[in-house]
């Protein structure tokens, strides 16, 4: 009898396990899959003690244990991880954006896949977003995070950042809305978003036309949305691109002379961006090297330094007599993104004037 009533137990007890695991099976399975792609940063990073955060070493923690510190995810997300590379972004490279962007491209070309979060350093995290927003071949979300204390500072914002992309980019409302930029419980378009402030956690902004929306008790509230095109929109494919070409930026101010420029063309580069002063002015002393660069085959933008307000075309000069092509409100480091990837398609400066106005 003891026997038997034993049995009878160890059936119950085994029937309930066995239901307990059938629902968190059933649960798992509803739930979004995340890929995060860990490349470094300040989210990855360390300081000597709990009160550093400025100092601190980035991209020292690998991504296993950027996901195991927020176990929250799980019951939002199936969460997987891959590090790509491990750099502070200052350091970020063409090389390391193409290598990023054709990842991207095979996971999200992948049914089980349904978004992907990118843990990025802030200094250049603008321009990887706006980057792969013009290069990513799908409509499901792209996340790009980071943070602006280390991961063993107090009150460290990169956890909440984290478990926020992740729910972002499993939602259905960010399908289709291009790459977005999640930190401070505030949701920004890539074309649009700047880093703000050198230390503060709410450096993100798009301060000009305004970010997309809030993250709100684990939910996405989106108030407007990106009317330029990208990702599945654009024209541009780096799949089998190896090499970017060679754009560099001259930064205009009081007394500049045509030193910078006449540097970078003999570098190589391909294109220049001017960041001007005002609407893209183009200094007297300047103007005859930029004039002589476009003349050697080098593609010229009129951008601003102001941060702020359309480049008109034809405006400060007369882009049409140099064949130069105006930034449209585009920042000077976001105008060098479009110009390469511009120039792997045509050196047709009204062609890629449309692009600036489309893009």
């Amino acid at each position: 009898m003891l026997f038997q009533k034993t049995a009878r137990s160890a059936a119950a007890l085994f029937g309930f396990l066995f239901c307990l695991s059938l629902a968190a099976q059933a649960q798992t399975s509803t739930l979004p899959n995340v890929t995060i792609l860990a490349t470094g940063g300040t989210i990855a990073g360390t300081g000597a003690t709990s009160t550093t955060t400025v100092g601190y070493t980035a991209a020292t923690v690998g991504i296993q244990t950027l996901i195991q510190a927020v176990p929250e995810m799980t019951k939002i997300a199936n969460v997987s991880g891959e590090q790509v590379f491990q750099i502070a972004s200052e350091n970020m490279g063409n090389e390391h954006w193409l290598l990023l962007a054709k990842r991207v491209n095979t996971l999200l070309a992948q049914p089980t896949v349904d978004g992907i979060v990118i843990t990025h350093g802030t200094d250049t995290l603008e321009e990887t977003a706006y980057f792969l927003n013009l290069v990513v071949k799908s409509r499901k979300p792209v996340v790009v995070v980071g943070s602006m204390r280390p991961s063993t500072a107090l009150s460290a914002d990169g956890p909440i950042n984290l478990y926020n992309a992740v729910m972002l980019a499993g939602s259905q409302e960010a399908i289709g809305r291009g790459v977005l930029v999640a930190m401070n419980d505030q949701i920004n378009g890539a074309r649009d978003v700047t880093k703000s402030n050198t230390t503060t956690t709410d450096t993100f902004k798009a301060s000009e036309l305004g970010m997309l929306g809030y993250i709100q008790g684990g939910k996405p509230y989106f108030y407007r949305t990106a009317t330029r095109k990208h990702t599945v929109e654009t024209e541009f494919d780096v799949m089998n691109l190896s090499t970017l070409p060679q754009v560099e930026i001259a930064y205009a101010h009081a007394n500049v002379g045509p030193v910078a420029v006449e540097a970078l063309v003999a570098s190589g580069a391909k294109g220049l961006i001017h960041a001007g002063v005002g609407n893209g002015s183009l200094p007297a002393k300047v103007r005859p090297a930029l004039s002589a660069a476009r003349k050697k085959g080098v593609l010229i933008v009129r951008s601003s330094r102001v941060g702020q307000g359309i480049v008109a075309r034809n405006g400060e000069a007369n882009d049409d007599e140099l064949d130069f092509v105006a930034g449209d409100n585009l920042s000077p480091q976001k105008a060098r993104i479009l110009l390469m990837l511009a120039l792997t398609k045509t050196t047709n400066t009204r062609d890629i004037q449309k692009m600036f106005s489309t893009y």
